[in-house]
């Protein structure tokens, strides 16, 4: 007799609570490092050095630029180091580098302090739990990275009202300090919960599983792999865009003529209809895989640029929130495992390290190139129509892709 769906999750929960429990630890952990926190503090640090826009940007760019470098050979060590061996280095290294921030008072060290936020926060932070949670994990891979995908939206749920909320209140930098002292105390709590691991050989090769032709695929052989350049310009839109249209907040409530703290109090909403979407798109994986849903899942990014152009009230807001929430919790699943599906899990650190590599340059490209464009003259409500054509033009590469990788 074929149990519940519900007694079936229950028992997923209870059996691996301590290990998807990991995963939300780095995945929240790994907000001090993503555009979403950073950007709260985007007026007082373009005032405290006196920078544009574009020059901001250009320095967001610059530091995250480095970071999608460094991530394609710090990225892969997760195939040789156990989790509970890097991730509390990782964390650390995280609390160092919002201390900097805390600290630094010279222009010509911002983009070093911007390397060190995003490589250990939104680079591998990150990483290290969709890479746990693609391995440990084959027939729940979806509800995994689902579940572990939560920290992440607590964070953005969270930590952006409160601090703006706090801002107004106390010293920047002082909140910075408290971001540190936060990462730091996720290292005891993050080697309690992999005391015990769920693999106890916790390596690449003693849980892998196979992708396209039943092989293991190195990251050579991906790079030459057809599929993977049609996946690519996916890849850097929404980490581009998402990241942009974050990065910009505060002037996007300028010229919506709204105040900062409006704007930021539909973030728990956002984030409650990204975390529904999330665990949808968690059921679905694991009912339909990752080759049917991912060439559709961008096309609600579409609408949802297209409603914040001409977004005057609190409706049209929430409309656009919706949208974007559908793909963004799409996005926290369906492409992570999709490369497991399609090319194994062997090798998936190194693998994954040249996508994060990838996502994370989206995201220096995106607040680079729209602050540029606004000091240019070009508003943001004419991008954000830019845009919406760049995501259908992304839908329409992935469907040709992925059906030319199934034929």
């Amino acid at each position: 007799m074929t149990q519940p769906e519900s007694t079936t999750f229950t028992r997923f929960l209870s059996q691996n609570a301590r290990w998807l429990a990991a995963g939300g630890v780095l995945t929240f952990m790994s907000s001090f490092g993503q555009t979403y926190f950073i950007s709260i503090f985007a007026g007082e640090i373009r005032a405290e050095f006196g920078l544009s826009h574009g020059t901001w940007g250009g320095i967001y760019s610059l530091g995250t630029m480095a970071s999608a470098v460094v991530m394609i050979w710090a990225g892969a060590m997760t195939d040789i180091f156990r989790v509970r061996t890097i991730g509390p280095v990782i964390l650390v290294g995280l609390a160092v580098a919002c201390a900097a921030m805390a600290v630094n008072t010279w222009v010509w060290a911002l983009p070093f302090v911007v390397f060190m936020l995003r490589l250990f926060g939104q680079g591998m932070s990150s990483h290290i739990a969709v890479v746990a949670m693609s391995r440990w994990f084959v027939a729940t891979r979806g509800r995994a990275l689902s579940i572990a995908t939560l920290g992440m939206a607590l964070g953005e749920a969270a930590l952006p009202i409160t601090f703006v909320a706090i801002l107004g209140v106390v010293d920047w930098r002082l909140l910075w300090w408290v971001a540190a002292i936060i990462a730091l105390m996720g290292v005891p709590v993050l080697m309690r919960l992999l005391s015990q691991e769920r693999t106890p050989q916790s390596m690449a090769k003693s849980t892998s599983s196979t992708g396209l032709g039943g092989r293991h695929w190195t990251r050579a052989q991906v790079l030459r792999h057809p599929l993977f350049w049609f996946m690519v310009p996916a890849l850097l839109g929404p980490s581009a865009f998402h990241t942009a249209f974050f990065f910009h907040q505060v002037h996007l409530a300028e010229i919506k003529g709204w105040a900062h703290v409006e704007l930021v109090a539909f973030f728990p909403v956002y984030t409650g209809m990204a975390i529904v979407a999330l665990i949808g798109s968690g059921w679905a994986l694991d009912k339909f895989g990752a080759t049917r849903l991912l060439p559709y899942y961008q096309l609600p990014l579409v609408l949802s640029f297209l409603v914040f152009s001409y977004a005057t009230g609190p409706l049209a807001v929430f409309i656009g929130f919706l949208f974007m929430a559908l793909t963004s919790g799409g996005n926290s699943t369906l492409p992570n495992a999709f490369w497991a599906e399609y090319y194994g899990t062997a090798n998936i650190g190194a693998i994954k390290a040249m996508i994060a590599a990838v996502m994370v340059l989206g995201s220096a490209i995106g607040p680079g190139i729209t602050g540029l464009l606004i000091d240019l003259g070009v508003g943001l409500e004419t991008q954000f129509i830019w845009i919406a054509a760049y995501f259908l033009l992304t839908t329409a590469l992935m469907f040709i892709g992925i059906s030319r990788a199934r034929a």
